[in-house]
């Protein structure tokens, strides 16, 4: 019944510098591209009819169908203009739904297109324009861009050519004797065409937000990195990755993007900062709008501007200095709709290049193998201890699930600039130092460690300082590949042995079972066990120990969390073996044959898995139900304090709910 027809604005040369590079339709809103909130509100009422009419190229709004479920989209590109209402005529070749409706994609809310369709009919009108709502409450307020008609306008619209609504088509209609009529909402939907209209607008939709005077409204992504002496007043929401250094001030109304950094003692006023935007120590950025990997530079003040991401001689100017990996918004185009949404709804975009240039990408790849090759000893040593070690033979999955966890956070990481550093080069010389005492002395520990320190070395020098920091807990991940040194296995051996036999005499006790202890032989009613070394229960410490660091590096949750539950990793493995030494040594008094007592050994063994996973959910639950606060039902999170923590305490923030 319903045909919406969406308007996505191509780019504006000459107004807006953003607008000149991106077309406003592109632009994200509070963490979600605009013609996304629109298609997403359509999508939730119902209407499956959805033409997307823009002079940009088609192919650029082809991956938002994957955001979509249930919505026939249908892309009309204009290589000539044809106007709002040629736009209407176009879009009604391809569906014959009795009612169209014309949305512009540059609006932050939405209204109901159900109501604006029923006052539609209700007005008895041919054509019905939409107005925002106006203090004094009469038809003076602005228009919306929304118009509603039915299909019998399309005879006033002439078959070819530029025709618009305003100027053309509702002129011929009054002219004809037709119905026009004019339905006012009860909220502004937030039109915008350039920065400041922008501005505006993200502004009254945070303000939107109902609370009590004096509360100060804060949303954090629990990625962020807040420092504790920072002030956020709100209305503010800090995306992920996100880093606030010491002494740092961001006053609402203001939205901070994905792998922002604010710099020591900066303020950031009233502004919005798109991914990837930065600033350095003790700047001002007041009612601005930052485009994507913008850099402002030290003690720099700027205020009431719209600062793109252009060459740096054009933005020296503005008092701004810009990353040298400039990147064009044709390219970039295709990172927007790719990164679409994530994390649980909340979407993101990102604002990229034409991609990395062939020379990087032939010198990565050169380095790789001029790595390998120079590791491939050790590389084989460590595969063959894998292999042939039950202790260490977990260590074959580390490598791949350090890559899987690199994966995960592609998007994150696709935002943050590469900057090679040269500190890169003094690690990498001491991997190379660590590697030739190894060598030389004979100690192959420190050989095998080089390579995680050449891995983080190279990582360092080939993309800098920011993406090391956010991957080196998945370096420090890669030690759990390596075997220990020979002398701490050793010293760690018998002790981890006579306490296995130990405590399973114990739980044999608890339950009621007569076991004698003879060293590290258990005879327990008919059966004798032994509990050789390889029963210790270092197998499973590692394999625990790299369970549980996959999980401290999938999971969302404050640092101590994480930390407990690795460092738990060590008494839950010494638990599940001394448990599985127990349970295996009553089944040996009933089962019978060395075949089926191995199969049962072993099979105990792999059951610990799943229970040590068990366990650390339970953590999980427990920490939860100890720091989370009452859930709140606004979309913004409410803290009643003057001073931020660092994190909040939730186990997962609430996505910002459209």
């Amino acid at each position: 019944m319903i045909q919406a027809v969406i308007l996505a604005a191509s780019r504006d040369f000459g107004r807006c510098p953003i607008a000149s590079l991106l077309p406003v339709s592109m632009w994200p809103v509070v963490g979600q591209l605009a013609i996304e909130r629109v298609l997403k509100r359509l999508e939730t009422e119902g209407i499956r009819e959805v033409c997307i009419c823009s002079e940009e190229e088609v192919g650029r709004f082809e991956a938002i169908k994957n955001n979509v479920d249930g919505m026939r989209l249908e892309f009309l590109e204009e290589p000539l203009r044809v106007g709002t209402a040629g736009c209407i005529r176009e879009a009604a070749k391809k569906s014959k739904e009795d009612i169209i409706v014309v949305i512009p994609a540059s609006v932050v809310y939405t209204p109901n297109i159900k109501d604006l369709v029923n006052a539609h009919i209700e007005l008895k009108a041919d054509l019905t324009a939409v107005f925002n709502p106006d203090r004094d409450n009469d038809f003076s307020g602005s228009p919306t861009g929304i118009y509603v008609c039915g299909r019998s306008i399309l005879e006033h619209i002439p078959p070819d050519g530029y025709y618009d609504i305003k100027e053309g088509l509702i002129p011929e209609l009054v002219r004809r004797g037709k119905v026009v009529k004019f339905h006012q909402l009860s909220r502004n939907v937030g039109n915008f065409r350039d920065g400041p209209g922008y501005l505006q607008a993200v502004s009254d939709y945070l303000q939107d937000a109902k609370s009590i005077d004096d509360e100060i409204r804060v949303w954090i992504d629990e990625s962020a990195d807040i420092d504790s002496s920072a002030r956020l007043i709100g209305p503010v929401v800090i995306m992920a990755g996100v880093e606030v250094a010491k002494n740092a001030v961001i006053f609402g109304p203001a939205v901070i993007g994905r792998n922002c950094r604010i710099g020591k003692g900066s303020a950031i006023l009233n502004s919005v900062l798109w991914n990837g935007a930065s600033t350095g120590e003790n700047c001002e950025v007041s009612n601005c709008l930052l485009d994507y990997k913008v850099n402002i530079a030290d003690n720099t003040v700027v205020r009431d501007k719209v600062i793109a991401f252009e060459r740096a001689s054009l933005l020296k100017r503005a008092g701004v200095k810009v990353m040298k990996a400039a990147k064009d918004s044709a390219g970039g185009m295709k990172d927007f709709l790719q990164q679409g949404t994530n994390n649980n709804g909340r979407a993101s975009a990102a604002y990229g290049s034409k991609g990395t240039p062939k020379i990087a990408w032939f010198a990565g790849i050169a380095v790789a193998a001029v790595f390998l090759w120079s590791y491939w000893p050790i590389i084989l040593d460590l595969w063959n201890i894998w292999l042939r070690s039950d202790e260490y033979s977990s260590g074959l999955l580390v490598p791949f699930l350090a890559a899987y966890v690199l994966w995960s956070r592609r998007e994150q990481l696709k935002d943050i600039p590469i900057k090679p550093s040269l500190w890169g080069l003094a690690v990498f010389l001491f991997a190379e130092a660590l590697r030739l005492f190894g060598l030389f002395f004979m100690y192959c520990s420190a050989v095998r460690w080089s390579v995680v320190v050449a891995i983080a070395a190279l990582a360092l020098l080939l993309l800098g300082w920011q993406f090391f920091k956010k991957t080196a807990l998945v370096m420090l991940f890669l030690l759990l590949m390596l075997p220990w040194p020979n002398r701490v296995q050793a010293a760690l051996a018998l002790p981890l042995q006579d306490w296995a036999t130990s405590s399973a005499v114990f739980c044999l006790e608890v339950v009621g079972y007569e076991v004698v202890r003879e060293g590290n032989i258990i005879h327990i009613g008919s059966a004798t066990v032994a509990v050789a070394e390889a029963c210790n229960g270092l197998r499973m410490i590692t394999a625990f120990f790299v369970i549980s660091g996959l999980v401290v590096l999938l999971v969302k949750r404050a640092w101590w969390e994480k930390l407990i539950v690795f460092v738990s990793s060590l008494p839950i493995a010494l638990f599940c073996n001394s448990l599985r030494l127990a349970v295996t040594a009553v089944a040996f008094t009933t089962l019978k044959g060395e075949h089926w007592e191995r199969i049962f050994h072993d099979f105990g063994g792999y059951a610990m898995m799943p229970l040590a996973l068990g366990v650390v959910v339970a953590e999980f639950w427990f920490l939860t139900k100890l720091t989370t606060a009452p859930k709140e039902n606004n979309r913004i999170l409410i803290v009643k304090t003057a001073g931020l923590p660092s994190h909040l305490n939730r186990r997962e923030r609430e996505s910002i709910n459209e």
